[in-house]
Protein backbone atom coordinates (compact mmCIF):
# COMPACT_ATOMS: atom_id res chain seq x y z
CA UNK A 1 0.00 0.00 0.00
CA UNK A 2 1.43 3.13 -0.88
CA UNK A 3 2.93 5.86 1.83
CA UNK A 4 1.69 9.09 2.52
CA UNK A 5 4.45 12.00 1.30
CA UNK A 6 6.34 13.07 4.98
CA UNK A 7 5.93 16.69 5.89
CA UNK A 8 9.27 17.28 4.42
CA UNK A 9 7.80 15.74 0.25
CA UNK A 10 4.58 17.67 1.32
CA UNK A 11 6.47 21.24 1.41
CA UNK A 12 8.80 20.64 -1.46
CA UNK A 13 4.93 20.86 -3.30
CA UNK A 14 4.89 24.22 -2.20
CA UNK A 15 5.90 27.37 -3.89
CA UNK A 16 9.88 27.64 -1.91
CA UNK A 17 9.19 31.48 -1.44
CA UNK A 18 10.92 32.74 1.39
CA UNK A 19 9.41 34.27 4.74
CA UNK A 20 10.11 37.41 3.71
CA UNK A 21 8.98 37.15 -0.06
CA UNK A 22 5.17 35.97 1.64
CA UNK A 23 5.38 39.00 3.68
CA UNK A 24 5.71 41.25 0.82
CA UNK A 25 3.01 39.40 -1.32
CA UNK A 26 0.84 40.51 1.48
CA UNK A 27 2.02 43.99 1.94
CA UNK A 28 1.43 44.58 -1.95
CA UNK A 29 -0.13 41.66 -3.77
CA UNK A 30 -3.66 40.66 -3.88
CA UNK A 31 -6.32 41.56 -1.18
CA UNK A 32 -5.96 38.96 1.75
CA UNK A 33 -6.75 38.43 5.19
CA UNK A 34 -3.75 37.72 6.14
CA UNK A 35 -1.86 40.89 5.96
CA UNK A 36 -0.99 43.13 8.62
CA UNK A 37 -0.04 45.87 6.06
CA UNK A 38 -0.88 47.14 3.14
CA UNK A 39 0.90 49.81 1.02
CA UNK A 40 -0.14 49.26 -2.47
CA UNK A 41 3.13 51.01 -4.03
CA UNK A 42 3.50 53.41 -1.41
CA UNK A 43 6.17 54.49 1.19
CA UNK A 44 5.11 53.41 4.79
CA UNK A 45 5.94 56.50 6.06
CA UNK A 46 2.63 57.52 4.31
CA UNK A 47 0.52 55.27 5.93
CA UNK A 48 -2.38 57.29 8.34
CA UNK A 49 -4.94 54.87 8.86
CA UNK A 50 -4.52 51.86 11.05
CA UNK A 51 -7.84 49.31 10.95
CA UNK A 52 -9.24 47.19 13.87
CA UNK A 53 -10.93 44.17 12.97
CA UNK A 54 -11.58 40.73 13.90
CA UNK A 55 -9.28 37.95 13.41
CA UNK A 56 -11.52 35.43 11.78
CA UNK A 57 -12.72 38.30 9.19
CA UNK A 58 -16.05 37.07 10.16
CA UNK A 59 -17.51 40.71 11.35
CA UNK A 60 -19.62 42.56 8.59
CA UNK A 61 -18.51 45.61 9.44
CA UNK A 62 -14.87 44.89 9.37
CA UNK A 63 -15.45 44.03 5.72
CA UNK A 64 -17.27 46.88 4.44
CA UNK A 65 -14.54 49.04 5.98
CA UNK A 66 -11.85 46.62 4.91
CA UNK A 67 -13.59 46.51 1.27
CA UNK A 68 -13.26 50.42 1.02
CA UNK A 69 -10.03 50.84 1.84
CA UNK A 70 -8.89 47.77 -0.42
CA UNK A 71 -10.70 49.85 -3.30
CA UNK A 72 -9.19 52.94 -2.43
CA UNK A 73 -6.03 51.82 -2.42
CA UNK A 74 -5.12 53.65 1.03
CA UNK A 75 -2.23 52.35 2.70
CA UNK A 76 -3.00 51.24 6.21
CA UNK A 77 -2.33 48.92 9.14
CA UNK A 78 -4.05 46.29 10.84
CA UNK A 79 -4.79 45.44 14.51
CA UNK A 80 -6.31 41.93 14.97
CA UNK A 81 -9.16 41.91 17.92
CA UNK A 82 -10.90 38.98 19.06
CA UNK A 83 -14.60 39.11 18.71
CA UNK A 84 -16.38 38.63 21.75
CA UNK A 85 -18.40 34.75 20.18
CA UNK A 86 -14.87 33.22 20.25
CA UNK A 87 -12.80 34.28 23.20
CA UNK A 88 -11.52 36.99 25.55
CA UNK A 89 -11.40 40.56 24.41
CA UNK A 90 -7.52 41.93 24.11
CA UNK A 91 -7.26 44.46 26.79
CA UNK A 92 -4.89 46.67 25.01
CA UNK A 93 -8.13 46.91 22.82
CA UNK A 94 -10.51 47.41 25.40
CA UNK A 95 -8.67 50.18 26.77
CA UNK A 96 -8.46 51.97 23.34
CA UNK A 97 -12.31 51.06 22.99
CA UNK A 98 -13.95 50.54 26.10
CA UNK A 99 -17.07 48.96 24.44
CA UNK A 100 -14.82 46.27 22.75
CA UNK A 101 -16.79 46.87 19.90
CA UNK A 102 -15.51 46.64 15.83
CA UNK A 103 -14.47 48.41 13.60
CA UNK A 104 -11.85 50.42 14.99
CA UNK A 105 -9.93 52.80 13.21
CA UNK A 106 -7.36 55.52 13.70
CA UNK A 107 -6.79 58.03 11.12
CA UNK A 108 -4.06 60.55 11.77
CA UNK A 109 -4.05 59.57 15.38
CA UNK A 110 -7.73 59.99 15.70
CA UNK A 111 -10.24 57.37 16.88
CA UNK A 112 -13.29 56.71 14.74
CA UNK A 113 -15.72 53.64 15.49
CA UNK A 114 -19.21 52.91 13.57
CA UNK A 115 -18.00 51.90 10.09
CA UNK A 116 -20.73 54.38 8.50
CA UNK A 117 -18.83 57.22 10.50
CA UNK A 118 -15.40 55.93 9.76
CA UNK A 119 -16.34 55.72 6.11
CA UNK A 120 -17.67 58.92 6.38
CA UNK A 121 -14.44 60.25 7.43
CA UNK A 122 -12.26 58.26 5.14
CA UNK A 123 -13.69 60.01 2.41
CA UNK A 124 -13.37 63.61 3.91
CA UNK A 125 -9.85 62.44 4.55
CA UNK A 126 -9.35 60.47 1.09
CA UNK A 127 -12.15 61.22 -1.46
CA UNK A 128 -15.40 59.18 -1.77
CA UNK A 129 -15.43 55.74 -3.93
CA UNK A 130 -17.57 56.77 -6.40
CA UNK A 131 -20.82 58.63 -5.27
CA UNK A 132 -20.18 59.43 -1.69
CA UNK A 133 -22.01 58.68 0.95
CA UNK A 134 -24.37 61.26 1.68
CA UNK A 135 -24.93 61.52 -2.15
CA UNK A 136 -29.43 61.86 -2.53
CA UNK A 137 -28.80 58.51 -4.86
CA UNK A 138 -26.33 56.24 -2.36
CA UNK A 139 -28.26 57.54 0.86
CA UNK A 140 -31.92 56.19 -0.70
CA UNK A 141 -29.65 52.88 -1.42
CA UNK A 142 -28.29 52.53 2.21
CA UNK A 143 -31.69 53.03 3.69
CA UNK A 144 -32.83 50.66 1.62
CA UNK A 145 -30.25 47.98 2.99
CA UNK A 146 -31.90 48.67 5.82
CA UNK A 147 -34.80 47.50 5.33
CA UNK A 148 -33.43 44.32 3.41
CA UNK A 149 -31.49 43.77 6.84
CA UNK A 150 -34.51 44.27 8.95
CA UNK A 151 -35.98 41.58 7.17
CA UNK A 152 -33.64 38.80 6.86
CA UNK A 153 -33.43 39.48 10.71
CA UNK A 154 -36.82 38.99 11.04
CA UNK A 155 -36.98 35.82 8.89
CA UNK A 156 -33.49 34.13 10.36
CA UNK A 157 -34.40 34.86 13.59
CA UNK A 158 -37.96 34.75 14.10
CA UNK A 159 -39.52 32.73 12.60
CA UNK A 160 -38.97 29.25 13.18
CA UNK A 161 -40.70 25.93 10.87
CA UNK A 162 -42.53 26.29 7.64
CA UNK A 163 -46.07 27.36 7.15
CA UNK A 164 -48.63 30.18 7.99
CA UNK A 165 -46.28 31.10 11.04
CA UNK A 166 -42.82 32.04 8.57
CA UNK A 167 -44.62 32.74 5.40
CA UNK A 168 -45.18 36.37 5.96
CA UNK A 169 -42.10 36.94 7.10
CA UNK A 170 -40.18 35.20 3.83
CA UNK A 171 -43.06 37.26 2.00
CA UNK A 172 -41.42 40.54 3.26
CA UNK A 173 -38.16 39.44 3.01
CA UNK A 174 -38.59 38.34 -0.77
CA UNK A 175 -40.45 41.69 -1.27
CA UNK A 176 -37.69 43.96 -0.12
CA UNK A 177 -35.22 41.68 -2.42
CA UNK A 178 -37.07 42.40 -4.82
CA UNK A 179 -36.59 46.17 -4.25
CA UNK A 180 -32.83 45.28 -4.15
CA UNK A 181 -33.08 44.06 -7.79
CA UNK A 182 -34.97 47.02 -9.32
CA UNK A 183 -32.65 49.40 -7.50
CA UNK A 184 -29.82 47.13 -9.30
CA UNK A 185 -31.49 47.10 -13.20
CA UNK A 186 -31.73 51.27 -12.55
CA UNK A 187 -28.40 51.19 -13.98
CA UNK A 188 -26.96 49.76 -17.30
CA UNK A 189 -24.42 47.94 -15.49
CA UNK A 190 -24.36 45.14 -13.22
CA UNK A 191 -24.01 47.31 -9.72
CA UNK A 192 -26.18 49.58 -7.85
CA UNK A 193 -24.16 52.94 -9.98
CA UNK A 194 -23.03 53.47 -13.28
CA UNK A 195 -19.55 51.77 -11.65
CA UNK A 196 -19.17 50.31 -8.49
CA UNK A 197 -18.73 51.86 -5.41
CA UNK A 198 -19.74 53.34 -1.79
CA UNK A 199 -23.35 51.75 -2.50
CA UNK A 200 -21.94 49.06 -3.43
CA UNK A 201 -19.43 48.36 -0.58
CA UNK A 202 -22.50 48.97 1.83
CA UNK A 203 -24.63 45.80 0.68
CA UNK A 204 -21.60 43.06 0.34
CA UNK A 205 -21.28 42.42 4.02
CA UNK A 206 -25.40 41.38 4.67
CA UNK A 207 -25.71 40.14 1.32
CA UNK A 208 -23.21 37.89 1.39
CA UNK A 209 -24.42 36.56 4.99
CA UNK A 210 -27.85 36.30 3.79
CA UNK A 211 -27.06 34.33 0.60
CA UNK A 212 -25.40 31.68 3.07
CA UNK A 213 -27.91 31.83 5.88
CA UNK A 214 -30.94 31.53 3.85
CA UNK A 215 -29.60 28.70 1.93
CA UNK A 216 -28.25 26.91 5.17
CA UNK A 217 -31.26 27.04 7.53
CA UNK A 218 -34.36 28.05 4.96
CA UNK A 219 -33.22 26.54 1.78
CA UNK A 220 -33.84 29.58 -0.05
CA UNK A 221 -31.56 30.12 -2.92
CA UNK A 222 -31.08 34.49 -3.25
CA UNK A 223 -28.91 34.00 -5.91
CA UNK A 224 -31.63 31.78 -8.21
CA UNK A 225 -34.50 33.84 -6.77
CA UNK A 226 -33.40 37.47 -7.40
CA UNK A 227 -31.31 36.90 -11.11
CA UNK A 228 -30.39 41.08 -10.77
CA UNK A 229 -28.48 40.30 -7.44
CA UNK A 230 -26.89 36.98 -8.79
CA UNK A 231 -25.45 39.34 -11.94
CA UNK A 232 -23.98 42.04 -8.98
CA UNK A 233 -21.94 38.60 -6.69
CA UNK A 234 -20.58 37.59 -10.15
CA UNK A 235 -19.33 41.17 -11.21
CA UNK A 236 -17.97 41.47 -7.46
CA UNK A 237 -16.46 37.83 -8.18
CA UNK A 238 -14.54 39.49 -11.05
CA UNK A 239 -12.94 41.81 -8.34
CA UNK A 240 -9.60 40.68 -6.59
CA UNK A 241 -10.70 42.82 -3.61
CA UNK A 242 -14.01 41.37 -3.45
CA UNK A 243 -12.28 37.58 -3.79
CA UNK A 244 -9.83 38.56 -1.25
CA UNK A 245 -12.76 39.72 1.98
CA UNK A 246 -15.02 36.75 0.37
CA UNK A 247 -16.16 34.14 2.49
CA UNK A 248 -18.17 30.81 2.55
CA UNK A 249 -21.63 29.53 2.82
CA UNK A 250 -20.38 26.88 5.60
CA UNK A 251 -18.32 29.28 7.18
CA UNK A 252 -20.94 31.69 7.70
CA UNK A 253 -23.94 29.18 7.84
CA UNK A 254 -21.54 28.91 11.53
CA UNK A 255 -20.36 32.19 12.18
CA UNK A 256 -23.74 33.77 12.42
CA UNK A 257 -25.44 31.84 15.21
CA UNK A 258 -23.79 33.26 18.30
CA UNK A 259 -23.13 36.87 16.45
CA UNK A 260 -27.12 37.57 16.03
CA UNK A 261 -28.51 35.47 18.93
CA UNK A 262 -29.48 32.52 17.18
CA UNK A 263 -30.75 31.26 13.47
CA UNK A 264 -33.75 29.12 12.93
CA UNK A 265 -34.38 26.05 10.49
CA UNK A 266 -37.60 25.83 8.35
CA UNK A 267 -36.98 22.30 8.93
CA UNK A 268 -38.29 21.75 5.49
CA UNK A 269 -36.47 18.53 3.56
CA UNK A 270 -34.92 20.73 0.86
CA UNK A 271 -33.93 22.47 3.84
CA UNK A 272 -32.03 20.05 5.72
CA UNK A 273 -30.94 18.37 2.74
CA UNK A 274 -29.26 21.49 1.47
CA UNK A 275 -27.48 21.78 5.47
CA UNK A 276 -26.37 18.56 5.18
CA UNK A 277 -24.74 19.33 1.94
CA UNK A 278 -23.28 22.17 2.66
CA UNK A 279 -21.61 20.73 6.17
CA UNK A 280 -20.79 17.08 4.92
CA UNK A 281 -20.39 17.77 0.86
CA UNK A 282 -19.45 16.72 -1.91
CA UNK A 283 -18.15 20.41 -2.84
CA UNK A 284 -18.80 22.16 -4.99
CA UNK A 285 -22.40 21.31 -4.69
CA UNK A 286 -24.32 21.50 -7.58
CA UNK A 287 -26.24 24.18 -7.88
CA UNK A 288 -28.73 22.99 -10.92
CA UNK A 289 -29.72 20.45 -8.63
CA UNK A 290 -30.12 22.58 -5.50
CA UNK A 291 -31.06 25.80 -6.68
CA UNK A 292 -30.86 27.08 -2.93
CA UNK A 293 -27.02 27.13 -2.83
CA UNK A 294 -25.17 29.47 -5.71
CA UNK A 295 -21.92 29.86 -3.53
CA UNK A 296 -20.08 31.38 -6.42
CA UNK A 297 -20.17 32.29 -10.18
CA UNK A 298 -16.25 32.20 -10.50
CA UNK A 299 -14.20 29.75 -12.02
CA UNK A 300 -11.45 28.00 -9.38
CA UNK A 301 -7.93 28.96 -9.99
CA UNK A 302 -5.36 26.85 -10.88
CA UNK A 303 -3.28 27.99 -7.76
CA UNK A 304 -6.49 26.58 -5.04
CA UNK A 305 -4.78 23.15 -4.55
CA UNK A 306 -1.79 24.68 -3.11
CA UNK A 307 -3.32 27.49 -2.24
CA UNK A 308 -4.66 25.31 0.77
CA UNK A 309 -1.88 22.81 1.02
CA UNK A 310 0.35 26.45 2.13
CA UNK A 311 -1.88 27.22 4.62
CA UNK A 312 -2.07 23.96 6.26
CA UNK A 313 1.10 23.34 6.38
CA UNK A 314 2.21 26.58 7.44
CA UNK A 315 -0.12 25.87 10.86
CA UNK A 316 0.12 21.81 11.01
CA UNK A 317 1.61 22.00 14.42
CA UNK A 318 -1.50 23.93 15.84
CA UNK A 319 -3.75 22.32 14.35
CA UNK A 320 -2.44 19.01 15.77
CA UNK A 321 -2.11 20.07 18.98
CA UNK A 322 -5.87 21.77 19.18
CA UNK A 323 -7.60 18.79 17.66
CA UNK A 324 -9.16 16.85 20.83
CA UNK A 325 -8.95 13.39 18.77
CA UNK A 326 -5.27 13.76 18.54
CA UNK A 327 -2.49 13.75 21.27
CA UNK A 328 -4.75 15.55 23.99
CA UNK A 329 -5.95 11.60 24.13
CA UNK A 330 -2.77 9.60 23.77
CA UNK A 331 0.56 10.38 22.13
CA UNK A 332 -0.43 6.95 19.65
CA UNK A 333 -3.75 8.92 18.72
CA UNK A 334 -1.74 11.78 18.04
CA UNK A 335 0.90 9.86 16.01
CA UNK A 336 -2.28 8.25 14.11
CA UNK A 337 -3.69 11.55 13.47
CA UNK A 338 -0.66 13.02 12.30
CA UNK A 339 -0.22 10.24 9.73
CA UNK A 340 -4.29 11.02 8.60
CA UNK A 341 -3.45 14.67 7.88
CA UNK A 342 -0.35 13.66 5.76
CA UNK A 343 -2.77 10.94 3.92
CA UNK A 344 -5.59 13.90 3.62
CA UNK A 345 -2.77 16.14 1.99
CA UNK A 346 -1.29 13.63 0.10
CA UNK A 347 -4.38 13.09 -1.70
CA UNK A 348 -5.22 17.17 -2.04
CA UNK A 349 -2.37 16.82 -4.58
CA UNK A 350 -2.94 13.04 -6.08
CA UNK A 351 -3.97 12.66 -9.50
CA UNK A 352 -7.77 11.83 -9.34
CA UNK A 353 -7.66 8.53 -11.14
CA UNK A 354 -5.72 6.87 -8.52
CA UNK A 355 -7.14 5.72 -5.44
CA UNK A 356 -7.17 7.81 -2.52
CA UNK A 357 -4.94 6.79 0.33
CA UNK A 358 -6.36 5.51 4.08
CA UNK A 359 -5.80 7.03 7.14
CA UNK A 360 -5.06 4.70 9.82
CA UNK A 361 -8.64 3.26 11.92
CA UNK A 362 -9.77 5.74 14.39
CA UNK A 363 -8.94 9.32 12.70
CA UNK A 364 -11.89 9.82 10.89
CA UNK A 365 -14.09 12.24 13.52
CA UNK A 366 -9.80 14.23 13.86
CA UNK A 367 -10.12 14.93 10.25
CA UNK A 368 -13.34 15.93 10.16
CA UNK A 369 -12.80 18.26 13.08
CA UNK A 370 -10.33 20.23 10.48
CA UNK A 371 -12.97 19.90 7.85
CA UNK A 372 -15.34 21.50 9.96
CA UNK A 373 -13.48 24.23 11.07
CA UNK A 374 -11.43 25.81 8.09
CA UNK A 375 -12.73 29.54 8.08
CA UNK A 376 -12.67 31.48 4.48
CA UNK A 377 -11.38 33.54 4.22
CA UNK A 378 -9.32 33.60 7.40
CA UNK A 379 -7.67 29.68 6.30
CA UNK A 380 -7.60 30.57 2.30
CA UNK A 381 -9.84 31.19 -0.35
CA UNK A 382 -12.94 30.06 -1.46
CA UNK A 383 -12.20 28.03 -3.83
CA UNK A 384 -8.76 26.44 -1.81
CA UNK A 385 -11.16 25.62 1.15
CA UNK A 386 -13.54 23.26 -1.12
CA UNK A 387 -10.42 21.73 -2.21
CA UNK A 388 -8.78 20.93 1.39
CA UNK A 389 -12.81 20.12 2.76
CA UNK A 390 -13.16 17.44 -0.08
CA UNK A 391 -9.93 16.03 0.95
CA UNK A 392 -10.44 15.96 4.59
CA UNK A 393 -13.70 14.04 3.67
CA UNK A 394 -12.81 11.87 1.00
CA UNK A 395 -10.05 11.10 3.45
CA UNK A 396 -11.86 10.44 6.29
CA UNK A 397 -14.51 8.35 5.10
CA UNK A 398 -12.01 5.96 4.35
CA UNK A 399 -11.58 5.19 8.50
CA UNK A 400 -15.02 5.83 8.92
CA UNK A 401 -18.26 7.78 9.84
CA UNK A 402 -17.47 9.17 13.15
CA UNK A 403 -18.18 13.05 13.30
CA UNK A 404 -15.78 15.61 15.16
CA UNK A 405 -17.46 17.51 17.96
CA UNK A 406 -20.56 19.34 16.92
CA UNK A 407 -20.31 22.87 16.19
CA UNK A 408 -21.17 25.41 19.13
CA UNK A 409 -24.03 27.96 18.50
CA UNK A 410 -24.11 30.03 21.68
CA UNK A 411 -20.13 31.09 20.96
CA UNK A 412 -17.35 29.76 18.69
CA UNK A 413 -14.36 29.23 21.20
CA UNK A 414 -13.75 26.79 19.48
CA UNK A 415 -12.11 28.95 17.11
CA UNK A 416 -10.16 30.66 19.77
CA UNK A 417 -7.44 32.37 17.54
CA UNK A 418 -4.57 32.30 20.34
CA UNK A 419 -2.85 29.29 20.25
CA UNK A 420 -2.11 30.43 17.01
CA UNK A 421 -1.15 33.89 17.62
CA UNK A 422 1.26 32.39 20.40
CA UNK A 423 2.90 30.19 17.76
CA UNK A 424 3.02 32.97 15.19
Amino acid sequence: MAAPLSWQQLEEQCDPCSEAELQQRRVEGPTNAQARLRLFGRSESEVRVTLYRDHHAWCPYCQKVWLWLEEKRIPYRVRKVTMFCYGEKERWFKQIVPSGMLPALELDGHLITESDLILQALEEAFGPLGEGMQDPDVFALRQLERRLFRAWCQWLCYSEGEGPQSAPAQQHFARMAFLVEEALEATAGPFFREHFGTADVIYVPYLERMNASLSYYKGYGLRTQHPAIDRWFAALEQRSTYLGTQSDIHTHAHDLPPQMGCCLASGSAEQQRVAHLIDQGPWPIDAIAHPAVVETRQSPPATAVHDALARMLRHRHRLLEVNPEGAARSAAAGLALDQALRCALTNLLRDPDLPLLAPPPGTAAGLRYWRDRISVPRDMSLHAARRMRSALEATAALAGDQQGPELPRQHRRDQNPQPFLQAA
